[in-house]
């Protein structure tokens, strides 16, 4: 297969160069059950290039401290250093205020938070909540959970047998009561890219909120909040190369000055009495006890390796190897893909056969080759493909052609195990 005008021209240029960058990730370069290791998890978690590694330890070796508490030098650094990732995480997405960036520990505490302070605030008894078919639990549960505590009703768009949203239907879904829009980016199960920007115009032509989960968006396409003109957007540190435990809210600063705290504890206080106590402005407020402050240093390196790169150039290059990968394995009989929708991501989803989606990441991993197997903490959408499981390659930046002729031999070596 030949490559794409756009992968020419990301190669072309000189920041991108994948052996180069396949060089700054230790952990590719070691063998798994005696075969150079494969990593087609990245849906999952991402590695770690050396620049994030370094950061994280330079903190904890010179400047660690705790923040916003201390007039000594060490807290000073470790404050200045903390908030500085703020700021560099409100350019990369855009934001237009760095209150409007809130840590978490990730995608889920994200979504959470706005479920428990803007839907306890906002969503009561009668009210709706619309999310689509291929949500990720963690933007499932949290509205469940309010839902049943205040008595609203969860309304969901359909998507079609190729994995894209029924806009049609998602249209007709809003009513007087309809409150908030819970949407996906990019399904972690399907690799389908929504058409986000025109999720929320329609929401907020009913005047309707929109929280996007971009956990699978972040590290393979550019995301500007401003432009996608979302109220609410989530990701998570480890989906972009940067460390786990540490995530991102974005909230427009009006709607999250309005917002209670959802969690008490230091750091997210003005004043403290027994009588009450007054709250700090956002985004101290959502931001209770010490948080994750060497994980906050390391996504502010990891959003400086992808910017240097450029997430142009890396969705192009991942956009060539998806295509070239999708052709491989349409060469394997037996093989279904699941998530064929236009607009999508690196993500190959897909089952063989009627061998189990554990039994083929169990014999890879033979093979060095890391995928997952599951539902991918999607569980409707497996039901609505009728399906136990799937498994699933998903690529990143550091991904070869090379890795997915490995891929396609190791499956049919699982075709020739099951046969």
């Amino acid at each position: 297969m030949s490559a794409s005008p756009q992968l020419e021209q990301a190669l072309a240029t000189p920041a991108f160069d994948v052996e180069r960058l396949r060089a700054d990730f230790p952990i590719l370069h070691q063998e798994v059950n005696g075969k150079p290791l494969v990593y087609l998890d990245n849906g999952a978690s991402t590695q770690k290039p050396q620049a994030v590694i370094d950061a994280v330890s330079r903190f904890y070796a010179h400047d660690y401290a705790n923040i916003h508490r201390g007039v000594h030098t060490l807290s000073e650094r470790a404050s200045a250093a903390f908030e500085g990732a703020r700021d560099r995480v409100q350019r990369f997405l855009n934001a237009a205020d760095r209150r409007e960036i809130v840590f978490t520990r990730g995608t889920t505490e994200a979504i959470n938070l706005v479920a428990q302070s803007f839907g306890g605030q906002r969503i009561g008894a009668g009210d709706e909540i619309i999310l689509s078919g291929m949500e990720h639990h963690s933007n499932i549960v949290p509205w469940q959970l309010l839902a049943e505590r205040v008595g609203a009703t969860i309304k969901v768009v359909p998507i079609d047998d190729d994995g894209a949203l029924d806009l049609d239907a998602y249209a007709a879904l809003f009513g007087p009561r309809t409150r908030l829009v819970g949407m996906v980016h990019v399904s972690n199960a399907l690799g389908t890219v929504n058409p986000v920007r025109a999720v929320v115009e329609t929401a907020h032509a009913h005047g309707v909120p929109v929280l996007l989960d971009g956990a699978q968006a972040v590290a393979h396409t550019p995301v500007d909040v401003q432009a996608l003109g979302c109220d609410f957007y989530a990701f998570s540190g480890h989906k972009i190369y940067g460390p786990s435990g540490i995530g991102v809210l974005y909230g427009r600063h009006e709607l999250l000055a309005a917002m209670p705290p959802w969690q008490g504890g230091g750091d997210m206080i003005t004043t403290v009495a027994f009588e009450g106590s007054t709250y700090a402005e956002p985004p101290f407020r959502f931001e209770a006890g010490t948080p994750h402050i060497a994980g906050a240093i390391g996504l502010a390196a990891a959003l400086d390796y992808v910017d240097d790169i450029g997430l142009a150039a890396i969705a192009a290059y991942e956009h060539d190897l998806l295509a070239y990968a999708t052709a491989a394995v349409a060469e394997l009989p037996g093989l279904r893909l699941v998530g064929t929708a236009p607009e999508k991501a690196a993500i190959l989803s897909f089952v063989l056969g009627d061998v189990h989606a554990h039994d083929i990441g169990t014999v890879l991993d033979f093979d060095g080759i890391a995928v997952r197997a599951g539902h991918h903490c999607a569980m409707p959408v497996m039901t609505r493909y009728g399906l136990a499981a799937t498994a699933r390659a998903s690529f990143g930046l550091y991904n070869t052609r090379a890795e997915v002729d490995a891929l396609v031999r190791g499956l049919q070596r699982v075709r020739e195990l099951f046969a």
